[in-house]
């Protein structure tokens, strides 16, 4: 097979007429048919210095170096299987289309607009016809093979709505020369407008779109979503697709220019030609016309003409082959409505480094590039520029409006500098063609659109919404933008407001029930079924600029702020208990209102509520367990750092909690001084509780710097204080610390006591994360006495639980564990680098190195296993490792500790 072509590309698409009635009516012929066909055409490409990069059904995809080379190949593909004897299935018929461009390589794969302009080619097409675009016609008119001409077939639209295409038939002796007319969309009655650039991506969406409307009980389809998801290039291009599928033709009917929704009729009536003639009302005349006709209407921006859609179920039930397409920013509730919410494009993963070609598989993506390269001829996606790129795509929700606004601005900014000044959205993003309606030049406008169509109850709502970042629960929009309501949710009462907001004045459950309606609001599922509500960012700033200007901004983020800090001291006692899964689970989920909550706390420090105070107290182990440690300690500093405010116990907590995450980290000197700092508080306020906790943090920094006598110390003081307070919870975490320490002195006999005794109350009280502890405890003496195989056990016990709590830090020590239990018996020294590795970058990710009394340890199981394989091999499934998800992870360490 020849070698990935490369620069200028000719590009030979085939597929077979009519296989899929043939696959209905000769399942079994076809099969072998198929097989054959197979043979024919990858030794016709194959033999003429072809590279078959894609085969998709029956449909090949082929690329040469020579247009020669694709020209001779598709006169040898298109006389083999026209002279082939196919048996009762009847003859095969194959369409062909051949086109020139230079497209981006990826993976071997080709994308860019000439794959797309190919396959344009190809649809018009029949079985047995060859078509050339302009491009290869010129570069093939003067290699022609004797008796060999190309047939002019004019100029045609294809279904992509870009451009006029001049096409070109492949005439040869032997070969069949006549057929139908170009299957283009001058092939039916239509009017749907020429586009000015491709459609990019959304494949699947047409499909589906397509799929809807063949089906016979659908003769409504409503594309309903926010003003910049492209729902009416969407309908365009699945009404193009569609045009064979209407006999009497498909008409675009644009509504946005009608102010007067008793105009609708007439402006249908208009499109279709249709005039009132012998007093009979128009609609009359237009229900008559389409009585019999088999006729594809495609309704543009309906929103606002929107009472009037008891028109369309008159037309439905007139005239039973006219189907509706119709784009709306809401819902037109009627009976025989098929609902299909237009999404925003697919985006990237920004966590990582992207590559330039890993990126432009992404529709959001593939959308930025042609449209910047429009706007600026030389711009190319680099690696150096992909990360930027994804990040705006990100930033802009994939809205196509947004992002194509976005691109133009290429022309001034490269891509670094356009990502910094999205932060204000809605101020960059102007300058749309001026051929485009005015709410299309800015994304503002868009939104407006959307605003404007509201009652002013709904008004109140969406933008008090807006204070909600990340989406919210219907308890918490109720408890927090209605006044006087009273919620109990999330284990969390909420109480009349003492703010002076005014009610809504709207259902909240209908408000929002209208909003998802109208596309400003997205419905997901949370949890088990759990619904949750959130904004695009896009539309999210929009609101919050509407919220700024009603001047009720600070009160709503007051009462923002206090729902959340109930929501989460009601949560932290249950962290360390048999629901800790489930409420840290709501913590993380909630985490971006938290950090809202958190900021206003902080910007507007009230020494009496003390709201940022106790808020970073109550999910201090929140961030620990699920491995923020960075910004945990970026917060807990915040809200301790005023001197002024008062000796409470949420202020020695939060100190406590800023310790234990900040000598995770490694910086054990700054560890002792916030616990210190606890410490006296708590001694002050004779809060015994606080003293406990904060004595067993300073027992485990000593253990972390090896100081294990005075870590001793600190924990025994812990433990008598926790056994006078009959705190099994918390006694239960100072025996197995307690453990580690008789561990490090050799005194197994009683590590063996306390880590049982630690483990039976973990169990008692259904503490997984306490449990998970121990038995990562238990795995490291396990290994450390050579027990490789009680060691993965351990080890692959409380990786398993560590993993369903999400603490990262903890999975990291489990990883790294499992590592050196397979090294030691020379299972896998290759799963063991993997797994070392995957560990590292989890730490990495985290800001959490591994603690010099773990160090030695750690180095000793790394160099078994290391010992076993060549450097190459070891820093392969190293990186290897690195590169994998945390997901990917836990599942290839849960499948090494089944195999041993």
């Amino acid at each position: 097979m020849s070698s990935l072509p490369t620069g200028t590309i000719t590009f030979l698409f085939t597929d077979i007429e009519g296989s899929t009635k043939r696959w209905e009516q000769y399942p079994r012929q076809m099969q072998a048919a198929l097989a054959r066909h197979d043979i024919l055409l990858r030794h016709a490409i194959e033999t003429h210095g072809g590279y078959v990069f894609k085969t998709i059904g029956d449909a090949f995809c082929a690329a040469f170096s020579s247009p020669s080379d694709a020209l001779a190949s598709a006169l040898s593909a298109q006389s083999a299987t026209q002279d082939e004897d196919w048996g009762e299935i009847g003859p095969l018929r194959v369409r062909m289309a051949l086109h020139i461009g230079v497209a981006d390589e990826r993976d071997g794969d080709y994308f860019g607009p000439p794959v797309n302009r190919v396959a344009r080619l190809l649809s018009a097409g029949h079985g047995g016809q060859t078509l050339l675009s302009e491009p290869a016609c010129n570069l093939l008119a003067d290699l022609l093979p004797a008796g060999v001409t190309l047939r002019d077939m004019g100029l045609h639209r294809l279904k992509d709505l870009s451009r006029i295409e001049h096409i070109f038939q492949l005439v040869a002796p032997g070969l069949l020369t006549d057929f139908p007319s170009l299957r283009t969309l001058d092939s039916r009655p239509n009017n749907l407008p020429l586009q000015p650039n491709l459609f990019i991506g959304r494949k699947k969406q047409v499909a589906d779109v397509c799929a809807i409307l063949r089906r016979p009980d659908v003769h409504l389809l409503t594309l309903t979503g926010t003003g910049g998801t492209g729902k009416t290039r969407l309908s365009l291009q699945a009404a193009a697709e569609m045009l064979d599928d209407f006999r009497d033709g498909v008409f675009f009917v644009p509504l946005s220019p009608v102010t007067d929704s008793d105009l609708v009729a007439s402006t249908i009536a208009r499109t279709l030609g249709v005039r009132e003639s012998g007093g009979q009302p128009l609609v009359e005349s237009l229900n008559q016309y389409l009585l019999d006709k088999q006729i594809l209407l495609v309704l543009d921006n309906f929103e606002h003409v929107a009472e009037k859609a008891t028109l369309l179920a008159d037309i439905i039930s007139t005239a039973p082959e006219v189907k509706l397409l119709v784009t709306s920013r809401v819902r037109l509730r009627l009976s025989s409505e098929h609902d299909f919410p237009v999404p925003p494009l697919d985006l990237p993963e920004t966590k990582l480094q992207p590559l330039a070609d890993q990126l432009i598989g992404y529709d959001s993506v593939r959308l930025f590039v042609e449209r910047a390269t429009a706007a600026k001829s030389d711009f190319t996606l680099t690696d150096e520029n992909a990360p930027a790129v994804a990040a705006i795509c990100k930033s802009l929700d994939g809205l196509p409006l947004a992002i194509e606004l976005a691109a133009t601005r290429i022309k001034i900014l490269p891509p670094q500098a356009l990502l910094s000044r999205l932060e204000t959205k809605l101020k960059l993003l102007t300058g749309g063609a001026k051929d485009l309606p005015a709410r299309q030049q800015t994304l503002r406008g868009a939104i407006d659109w959307s605003y404007d169509l509201l009652e002013e109850p709904e008004k109140l709502l969406f933008r008090r919404l807006a204070i909600f970042a990340g989406g919210c629960t219907f308890e918490a929009a109720e408890a927090v933008c209605d006044v006087g309501s009273r919620v109990r949710g999330e284990g969390v009462e909420r109480t009349p407001s003492p703010l002076t907001l005014l009610p809504i004045g709207i259902d909240i459950l209908d408000g929002m029930a209208s909003l998802v309606d109208k596309s400003l609001l997205w419905q997901v599922e949370e949890g088990e079924g759990e619904p949750r509500f959130t904004m695009l960012e896009t539309i999210r700033e929009y609101a919050i600029d509407k919220l700024e200007e009603s001047g009720e901004g600070a009160e709503l983020r007051a009462q923002h702020a206090s729902y959340f800090l109930t929501l989460a001291e009601s949560a932290e006692p249950e962290l360390r208990g048999p629901q800790q899964a489930a409420r840290l689970n709501t913590l993380e989920i909630e985490h971006d209102n938290l950090r809202a909550a958190l900021a206003h706390s902080l910007k507007h420090r009230d020494a009496e509520t003390e709201t940022a105070t106790r808020l970073g107290s109550a999910l201090w182990w929140f961030w620990f367990a699920h491995g923020h440690l960075s910004e945990g300690r970026r917060w807990l500093e915040a809200v301790t750092s005023d001197a002024n405010v008062p000796f409470t116990p949420a202020r020695a907590k939060a100190l406590n909690g800023a310790g234990v995450l900040v000598y995770n980290q490694g910086d054990y000197l700054r560890a002792v001084e916030l616990l210190d700092e606890s410490l006296a508080i708590s001694r002050e306020l004779g809060d015994v509780r606080g003293i406990s906790s904060t004595l067993n943090n300073l027992g485990t920094v000593a253990v972390y710097r090896g100081e294990y006598v005075q870590a001793q110390a600190f924990y025994e003081e812990s433990l008598g204080l926790l056994r006078e307070l009959g705190d099994k919870r918390n006694m239960a975490n100072v025996l197995a610390n307690l453990g580690t320490v008789a561990s490090s002195n050799g005194d197994y006999m009683q590590m063996e006591r306390y880590y049982e005794e630690s483990l039976a109350l973990q169990r008692e009280l259904g503490d997984k994360w306490g449990m998970a502890a121990v038995l990562a405890n238990l795995g490291e003496q396990a290994l450390a006495r050579s027990e490789s195989k009680r060691a993965t056990a351990f080890f692959r016990e409380s990786l398993d639980l560590f993993s369903r709590l999400g603490d990262k830090a903890a999975i990291a020590e489990c990883l790294e564990g499992l590592a050196g239990a397979v090294g030691l018996e020379e299972q896998e020294p290759i799963r063991a680098a993997e797994l070392f590795g995957a560990a590292e970058a989890l730490r990495e990710v985290m800001g959490a190195p591994i603690p010099p009394s773990s160090r030695s340890r750690y180095d000793h199981n790394l160099a078994i296993a290391r010992a076993q394989l060549d450097a190459e091999a070891w820093e392969a499934a190293w990186e290897r490792g690195r590169s994998m998800t945390m997901e990917e992870t836990i599942s290839l360490a849960l499948e090494t500790a089944n195999l041993s």
